[in-house]
């Protein structure tokens, strides 16, 4: 029996391409040794780094050469000084920025309080809409024809209705607080467009899952309670999350019934001053307020879609 010699490879090429490295110094735990990475392993780790280290040093000079190109343009538009003096007064943003964060509270809790009432008020509308049998026609009926007026509606208008409009009335009992009134319009325009989210959540569970629960011996109501809507609420956080960030800056409309909110403590300033500082004052202070909210849900929907790419829960 002959054995035939391996010829060897070129200098610097894996003999075993498909053999894993081994033994002491190779990436393995040798006797009385911990762990140590083969060479070739830290020149690929070595290699990363410089490569990441290469890209952030390629960003960070890419943005300052676009900021420092952005600065230069602005600055040298003929309108610039005029500009300045008009939006950017220190002066009169340091006069606004107390009021205007004072005012913001306010925009908070209308934030909390009107959305916690449009996601219970879109569950119950989804729910209604949802509802299977010819007993529950009248209640999809209205259920549609509620999400389609307040979504037609533009929000603008909603607001002038209820908060201009009702204390016109002068009904006994009925309240004249702008700030009532405003929560009660963003709820009712805003609940229209969850309700649309719940639905869409509840249609795209497979009717498979109810047939399950139902064959477990679960009712019709618990199988929604306790399968369909745990499932559909997950799936569609992301939009929600969105909603409620639209929220969050539409609270700001309700100041036209005279509300001091952030909005119209700037208003006040600017009405005095004929200087609109204060108006960028408060949008600067919404952005900060509404970044935090973008940033959690796109992290919210990057990990929902690694979940359901890695073949996870939805």
């Amino acid at each position: 029996m002959t054995v035939t010699e391996e010829e060897p490879g070129p200098e610097g090429a894996d003999d075993s391409p498909n053999v894993p490295d081994s033994g002491p110094g190779n990436g393995e735990e040798g006797p009385g040794r911990g762990y140590v990475p083969s060479r070739r392993r830290l020149e690929r780790e070595r290699y990363r780094r410089t490569r990441a280290r290469r890209a952030t040093a390629i960003a960070a000079l890419s943005t300052l050469v676009t900021a420092v190109a952005l600065y230069l343009i602005v600055v040298s538009a003929p309108g610039w000084p005029r500009t300045k003096e008009t939006f950017f007064d220190g002066r009169y943003a340091r006069e606004a920025f107390p009021k205007v964060l004072e005012g913001l509270w306010l925009n908070v809790r209308l934030l909390f309080v009107c959305g916690a009432a449009v996601l219970v008020l879109g569950m119950v509308i989804a729910v209604a809409r949802t509802l299977r049998g010819p007993l529950f026609f009248p209640l999809r009926v209205l259920a549609a024809a509620y999400t389609d007026f307040f979504r037609g509606l533009p929000l603008i208008i909603n607001l002038m209705i209820v908060v201009l409009g009702v204390p016109a009335l002068r009904l006994q009992g009925v309240t004249v607080d702008p700030v009532l009134l405003g929560g009660t319009a963003l709820t009712l325009t805003y609940s229209a467009y969850v309700a649309e989210v719940f639905r869409a959540g509840i249609e795209s569970v497979h009717p498979s899952q109810r047939a399950a629960a139902r064959s477990l011996g679960l009712t019709n109501r618990q199988a929604l309670r306790y399968v369909v809507l745990p499932q559909a609420v997950r799936r569609q956080v992301p939009p929600l999350l969105n909603d409620l960030v639209s929220l969050q800056k539409d609270t700001g409309l309700v100041s036209i019934g005279g509300a001091i909110d952030a909005v119209r403590a700037a208003d006040i300033i600017v009405g005095r001053s004929l200087n609109y500082t204060p108006y960028i004052v408060a949008g600067l202070v919404f952005v900060a307020l509404t970044i935090p909210m973008t940033r959690f849900t796109d992290w919210v929907t990057a990990r929902m879609d690694r979940q359901r790419a890695q073949g996870g829960t939805t």
